[in-house]
């Protein structure tokens, strides 16, 4: 980017949001750069990473910075993971098939939402031999769970992400404004409508009809049952367990004590998470619960961290904190906007340059 080559999206944090609103549909910038209620859970995950201030040390051997992390016994090159994003259609094109691709090419782990618009299969293909995660929105029919942990894992998904947090969908007033949900309209539903025990659900409940022949109506019975609005409990991850071969991550724990009964589970990870302020206005920002949670099971359980990152300094609070790696969300979706998959890759390498100017201002 010197020497008048310049990047397709702005390395300034604090402009890509409005980059990207320029060029975005309103309901697709509001769908992602909405939050719930008056986005209070949002700000106060920025405010969490502003209260926290980095002494940095001088004369210290920086040249050689190994920024790589093992997780679940997998080594991978640095400590950034794609953040599981849905409905990625609506932002561009190349959804989640081509942030897959991107994924491999700079070597970060990718997770693959219940909410996409490309299939399970479909971003295995394209995601080749890259590090790929599944997350999980937790189904309350069994049979469909169990299918969709079934075809993950043969699509080569190597850890399970169970998210917490999102058993119904929450006040976002950017979307109800607009009268936007779009997975009524199918926008999202790709991982159901292609999955067995979901197309031999609908056929039952709809008088031996297909998916394709009523979009709409099928549309409503996958969001019933995904973001039914009743929550499961703690007992229910032995479905999980009995069904998924590999490692078990929660996402969206917040509290201590949600932490140590991930450990009395059995889990083997955790991420710290507020769903970036997706689902709960007024809640706490997930960094100011990331210490003292690490320092009480960090070495029982792999924790990880998302909610808030915008910048490699960002990332190495978070580390020291007591992460182990970091998810990142909201700005490779902005930089998707603005230029697709070369926006979001861009982004991604952006914050990685970013982390390795810090670590050598640090070491």
């Amino acid at each position: 980017m010197f020497f008048n080559q310049f990047p397709t999206v702005t390395t300034d944090p604090n402009k890509l949001e409005e980059q990207a609103r320029e060029v975005m549909s309103v309901r697709s910038f509001n769908y992602v750069g909405g939050g719930a209620g008056e986005r209070a859970t949002m700000a106060a995950n920025r405010l969490a990473f502003r209260q926290w201030k980095i002494v940095p040390r001088m004369l210290r051997p920086t040249t050689h910075r190994d920024m790589s992390v093992e997780l679940f016994g997998t080594k991978q090159p640095n400590p950034l993971l794609i953040a599981p994003i849905g409905v990625q259609s609506i932002f561009h094109d190349d959804k989640e098939t081509g942030v897959a691709s991107i994924a491999k090419d700079i070597e970060i782990s990718y997770v693959l939402s219940t909410a996409s618009s490309s299939t399970i299969e479909e971003v295995a293909e394209v995601s080749g031999n890259g590090q790929r995660w599944f997350q999980l929105y937790w189904p309350h029919t069994d049979s469909i769970t169990i299918s969709l942990l079934v075809r993950a894992k043969k699509a080569g998904f190597e850890v399970l992400v169970v998210t917490l947090d999102t058993w119904a969908l929450a006040w976002r007033p950017w979307d109800l404004d607009r009268g936007y949900v779009p997975f009524l309209k199918g926008l999202g539903c790709a991982v159901g409508f292609s999955d067995p025990a979901f197309q031999a659900q609908f056929r039952q409940q709809s008088g031996g009809k297909s998916v394709d022949d009523n979009i709409v109506e099928a549309s409503a019975a996958w969001t019933a049952d995904v973001f039914s609005g009743a929550a499961h409990t703690w007992d229910q991850l032995e479905v999980i367990k009995d069904n998924w071969d590999g490692p078990i991550v929660l996402k969206g724990i917040q509290s201590l004590e949600d932490a140590k009964l991930a450990v009395d589970a059995g889990m083997d990870g955790i991420i710290v998470s507020n769903h970036g302020g997706r689902q709960l206005d007024g809640a706490v920002g997930s960094l100011d619960q990331l210490a003292e949670i690490a320092e009480a099971v960090g070495d029982k359980l792999t924790i990880l961290f998302d909610s808030g990152i915008r910048t490699g300094v960002d990332v190495i609070k978070a580390l020291s904190l007591g992460a182990k790696a970091v998810l990142i969300g909201r700005p490779w979706v902005y930089g998707a906007g603005k230029a697709g998959k070369k926006g979001a890759k861009d982004v991604l390498k952006g914050i990685l340059a970013d982390l390795d100017q810090v670590r050598l201002q640090l070491n």
